[in-house]
């Protein structure tokens, strides 16, 4: 019995050690670390706006919509 809780032990360290994930490492040009900085926040501002648009139409849909029953099809 003890030597299976030892076992169960020393598994779930080597699950939770593989599972974990370490941080990027820093690069070592500063001017690259910022074009990369630069990038992702353009990415971000895109997806930002884009999500924005969708939600809109989304909106707009539901707006158009609400309270009318469901189209019959023919």
């Amino acid at each position: 019995m003890r030597t299976r809780n030892l076992l169960a032990c020393v598994l779930l360290a080597a699950a939770g050690a593989a599972w974990a994930k370490l941080p990027p490492a820093p690069p070592a040009d500063p001017a690259k670390a910022a074009e990369t900085k630069q990038k992702a926040d353009e990415a971000a501002k895109k997806d930002a706006e884009l999500l924005a648009k969708a939600q809109g139409k989304a909106v707009a849909n539901y707006q158009r919509n609400k309270g009318k029953p469901p189209a019959k099809k023919k």
